[in-house]
């Protein structure tokens, strides 16, 4: 059964409550746990009471990811995770999110579960649950909805590009990466949030089901659709942001890399958004791409060209994400990316959210006259 998010019939309701549980089993913390990652760091939709991965049980789950405790606990599995809650949450969202997007059989018992106990069932990959026969009849006999949040829209309410970009005067930064699952969503919903801590109102643009999932108010999946609409979908976002929010900067997450052999949604964005300025996230440790370890990582380097080869846009600056690094080495790969490329660069998770406005403000200094409002 789908849930009205899915702009489908349903006869059951959404529950009025937001409590989740998130499950991501042996991939909490990982690259294809990042469904997970990104709703322990961020969810406006969803109240996260805990994360399922037996893996790490007994750990905090934002100590573990970013060494600060979101009181967030990682559980061993479902009964325990609702026995700490207290009683049945109101959601199950699957938190992983491997390459091919599909489950595996244990994964499939764990959900199946849930719904059995009555949670609606939030599910962000390529298999639409709420299409298989055996999910689809357990949640109507439970009563409950499961939301395929890659579904797209009917090919009649997708939209071609049509050159309303143009007609968008703010600026807009796409924050791009030399691979996929390597930070640029949280990268993204960092600068925004810096921004306009600032005083700068900056909205985000999701492109990938995390953002969606996360509460983001505008966005696609983007990788759920067929390629004639992608650059059109990521057009009409970005306008009805704009038209939606009048803000002073419009940031675009990104999805894979433009150099990717097989994530290619990065031309999408950069030829629908049509970006003034491109952050580029890089992880210096990772040596090969990371579910396709036959390819190299490309420089950030190499990637820059590329992106500024490709469209009519500037990068100004690099984002490090620190997987495997030591604090000490954190401050070394900044330092020699700077000096290598001559752009700002810093880390978002571990280094002062001002470096990101000054990064943008670099680049945008008309931006800063705006005036700041007062904290009453």
């Amino acid at each position: 059964m789908l849930s009205p998010d899915n702009n489908s019939p349903s006869f059951v309701a959404l529950p009025i409550g937001s409590t989740a549980i998130v499950y991501c089993e042996n991939q909490f913390g990982e690259q294809d746990g990042k469904t997970a990652n990104g709703l322990v760091r961020h969810s406006e939709k969803y109240e996260i009471l805990s994360v399922i991965d037996s893996s790490r049980a007994g750990l905090d789950a934002g100590e573990f990811l970013d060494g600060t405790p979101s009181g967030i606990p990682i559980l061993t599995g479902l009964p325990e995770a609702i026995a700490h809650a207290g009683r049945v949450p109101d959601y199950l969202i699957c938190g992983v999110a491997p390459a091919d997007g599909l489950l595996s059989a244990a994964q499939r018992v764990v959900l199946l579960e849930g719904i059995a106990r009555g949670m609606h069932v939030i599910n962000g990959l390529h298999e639409f649950l709420a299409d298989d026969a055996e999910f689809s009849a357990a949640a109507e006999l439970a009563g409950v909805t499961i939301t395929d949040v890659r579904r797209p829209k009917p090919a009649r309410d997708l939209h071609l590009f049509s050159g309303r970009i143009f007609d968008v005067t703010c600026p807009r930064i796409a924050v791009l990466g030399t691979d996929g699952a390597i930070g640029k969503r949280t990268t993204a919903t960092l600068v925004v949030q810096a921004l306009n801590a600032y005083g700068i109102r900056a909205v985000l643009v999701g492109t990938g089901q995390t953002t969606l999932i996360q509460g983001g108010k505008y966005g696609v999946a983007l990788d759920a659709l067929v390629p004639q609409f992608c650059s059109g979908e990521v057009e009409h976002q970005v306008v009805a942001a704009f038209e939606g929010e009048a803000p002073d900067v419009i940031v675009v997450e990104g999805q894979g890399a433009l150099s990717h052999p097989a994530y290619l949604t990065s031309g999408h964005i950069l030829r629908g958004s049509r970006p003034v300025a491109v952050i580029v996230q890089h992880a210096p440790k990772r040596t090969m791409l990371g579910d396709f370890p036959m390819m190299p990582m490309p420089t950030v380097a190499s990637e820059i060209a590329l992106i500024e080869a490709f469209a009519d846009t500037t990068v100004i600056g690099v984002t490090i994400n620190h997987e495997r690094m030591e604090p000490d080495e954190i401050g070394v790969a900044i330092t020699e990316h700077q000096s290598e490329l001559g752009l700002p660069v810093t880390d978002p998770l571990t280094r002062p959210a001002s470096e990101l406005v000054d990064m943008v403000l670099r680049a945008l200094p008309h931006l800063a006259k705006r005036p700041v409002p007062i904290a009453e």
